[in-house]
Parts: C-alpha cells; structure tokens; sequence
C-alpha cells in the first residue's frame, strides 16, 4: 500500500494545470530510533531550550528566532514573517523554464518526491505535461515552498508519472576546481590500466538494491532481539583492524588482487 501523500497542490504550464499529490521518494521510516532514558529511573529524558545566561527554560511561545549582526546582538524575527515570503510558490509548482536533461549535473541534486495526479479530472493534462518533456528530452524548472523554505526544483518524467527534485542552494554546492583541478596529470601505465580494466571486469555485477543494506542496522537489530530474551549477548573480544602493508610496486598488487577475486569466484 502507498503511503500517504504530504503535500497537495497544483502542477502548471502556462494555462494548463492539473491537481498533483507529492510523496518523499526515499524514507528512513525503517530506521531504527532510539529515546534517551535515565538510567537509573528508567523514565524518558525530554530536551527543552533554556536561556544561555540565566539557564532558566524558556517556553514555546517566548522562543524566536534571530540572526547575529554583533555580538550579543540579534535582529528578531517572527514565524508569521517568515511564513509569508513566497507565498505564491506554497501550493502551485509553475514551470517557468526548461533544461535539456542531461545539462542539470546530479550535484545539484537534494531530495526526490513522486509526482503524481490528484483528480481523474487532471490525467489527461498530467499526461500532456509529462509526455513532452519525455520527448523533448527536458526537465521542468520551478520553485516551491518546501520544508519551510523556497526551494527551486526540478521536474522530470518517470515511468507513469513524474518526479520532482529539490535543488542545493547556488551557495550550497562548493565549486569543484577548488578540489579536482589540482590533480597532479599523469599519464597512467598501460599494463596498470589493463589490470585494472581486468579487475573491474572481474567485479562487475547487476545492480541490485541489496548492495546499499545497512549492515549496523543489522547487527542492532540481532543485539535488540537477544535483549528481548534477556539473554545477555557475547562479548566477543575485539580484533583490532591487519595493518595494511606498504605496497610499493602497484602491478604487484593489482595482480595479487585479480588472484584473490580468481580464488573467491571458484570457491563460490
């Protein structure tokens, strides 16, 4: 069963519009969560402000937010005054522009959502919208109020619906030449190259969800099942990590690397 939808609105190009329901596409409902307790009470912790001079608590409605302009100094500022900027991008997602699909780099790239009709009434005009980006080969540009906050975003066409982006910020993403263009260039070996084409080859496997498992999830989960037991769980001594040696001939270790992945093939 799908889950819910956590935000309705309206989908627009022009003057075609079309009632749409959006929902996170990842999620970490599955994750496990912990409370804090008191240990020697058992009893919950709960966290509440407190003022940093007086340490005295400080209620819900006696917290604002404010931005530093000095020290000690802060410009306040409201909820209703935040709420009401950009207003108009609350409810509507209104393609304003479009990129060529492959021109908006995966960098940018924030949290995806599913897209799709709310209203009978609205597939056919769903349908238009998302057929001509696929054969235009665009995504839509727009912006939407999300998470409290405007966010520009980008809509592209999947499968039967659609999927929209929520973009970094322009001062979010650092700029890659700080960090990739002082690469020292070199040309590689080309015995190097073919063992690691070799190795890679070795390695290459389908894709499957299976390969981002979660292995500490898994492990917490074992320990918590041995603790609704109450069994307590073994203590296994902990073996320190193998030092890596220092390989200093680079053939030799693509070659050892390429046996080993020989040998496991075999013995599977």
């Amino acid at each position: 069963m799908a889950p819910r939808s956590f935000w309705k609105g309206y989908l627009k190009l022009s003057l075609v519009t079309c009632p749409v329901a959006m929902t996170p596409a990842a999620t970490e409902g599955e994750k496990l969560r912990f409370h804090i307790l008191n240990r020697n009470t058992g009893n919950r912790v709960v966290s509440q402000y407190v003022d940093a001079v007086s340490g005295a608590p400080v209620g819900e409605d006696d917290a604002v937010k404010g931005y530093p302009r000095g020290e000690d100094d802060y410009v306040l500022l409201e909820d209703d005054e935040l709420d009401a900027l950009s207003l108009e991008s609350t409810r509507t997602i209104d393609i304003g522009a479009f990129a060529p699909a492959d021109s908006v780099d995966w960098i940018w790239f924030d949290k995806p959502h599913y897209l799709v009709p709310d209203d009978p009434i609205g597939v056919e005009a769903f349908c238009v919208i998302r057929d001509a980006m696929k054969a235009t080969n665009t995504v839509g540009l727009s912006r939407l109020v999300m998470y409290r906050r405007e966010r520009a975003v980008m809509v592209e066409p999947r499968d039967k619906g659609l999927v929209l982006w929520t973009l970094h910020f322009a001062d979010e993403v650092r700029d890659q030449k700080d960090y990739l263009d002082n690469i020292r260039a070199e040309t590689p070996n080309a015995e190097a190259l073919g063992l690691i084409s070799k190795l890679i080859e070795e390695r290459k496997r389908p894709w499957d969800p299976s390969m981002t498992k979660d292995p500490v999830q898994t492990q917490l989960l074992e320990i918590i099942s041995g603790k609704k037991k109450v069994q307590r769980p073994a203590r296994g001594r902990k073996q320190a990590p193998a030092t890596p040696s220092n390989v200093v001939d680079i053939m030799d270790a693509l070659r050892k690397s390429i046996d080993a992945d020989k040998r496991g093939a075999k013995r599977r």
